[in-house]
């Protein structure tokens, strides 16, 4: 922790010379976004754009890990389907993300289901890969083991398959945590009118770049929080077991 600290010290500190020797508008001193972040911390405007973006970054994740977790699932354990879907799979990974939501907002409107629908099509692809190939890893014996003593539906997804998807689950979590909100700035930046990702075009148009800067740096600061203290407890977690086992 203290070495991560010391890093980003020092890279404010190489910030502030290089703006200090060539002051320019285009890169404000870490002081000046410093002011901009607590002047809309003052405003009120700061905390609200983030939490509206964090709502959609969190409805976004949730529906993709669920939608796309059953269909990897499901095409993980039925080998024909898979295959007679595969195409369809691999054209959705494809896909530009700009397109998907370019085309969500033409279809259905610029309305907040368009939104945090067209992050999740985005996400759900690389979940349906993650989980496919975790389902078709599982051990049978322990399926085998399941039926001798009669387990119920439930018990064998929460003994038999949960735990050995555990450590896939955390890996598409991970993984569309550092995707999804991205992608949701985006979605704010083309039809929204609230949140980060509009707040940063709005001050892009006033060539306001300690604000801009204010806003990123609040935001990763989220989400970095967000990765050391729930996704990688998780993960670690998640694979413990293999470690006892080893």
């Amino acid at each position: 922790m203290v070495s991560v600290a010391l890093s980003f010290a020092s890279l404010v500190l190489v910030w502030h010379l290089v703006a200090t020797i060539w002051p320019s508008r285009s890169l404000p001193l870490p002081a000046d976004v410093m002011a901009a972040f607590l002047r809309e911390m003052a405003t009120g405007e700061l905390p609200h754009h983030l939490g509206i973006t964090l709502w959609r970054v969190v409805a976004s994740f949730s529906l993709a890990m669920v939608i796309g977790s059953a269909i990897g699932i499901y095409l993980g354990g039925h080998r024909r389907v898979d295959e007679f879907l595969q195409p369809w799979v691999i054209l959705f990974l494809n896909i530009p993300a700009l397109v998907i939501i370019v085309l969500a907002y033409i279809w259905f409107g610029l309305t907040e289901a368009a939104a945090i629908g067209a992050v999740a099509v985005n996400k759900i692809p690389n979940v349906i890969v993650t989980m496919r190939e975790g389902t078709r890893a599982l051990d049978l014996r322990y399926s085998e083991m399941a039926q001798v003593y009669r387990f119920s539906a439930f018990d064998r997804f929460r003994h038999v398959l949960l735990p050995q998807l555990q450590p896939y689950l955390a890996a598409a979590g991970r993984s569309g945590i550092s995707l999804i909100w991205k992608i949701v700035l985006v979605v704010e930046l083309l039809g929204r009118s609230d949140g980060v990702g509009f707040q940063i075009n709005l001050y892009f148009q006033l060539f306001d770049v300690a604000t801009i800067l204010a806003y990123t740096l609040a935001f990763v600061a989220v989400m970095l929080f967000i990765e050391l203290v729930l996704v990688q407890p998780i993960e670690h977690a998640s694979i413990r077991w293999r470690r006892r086992t080893a």
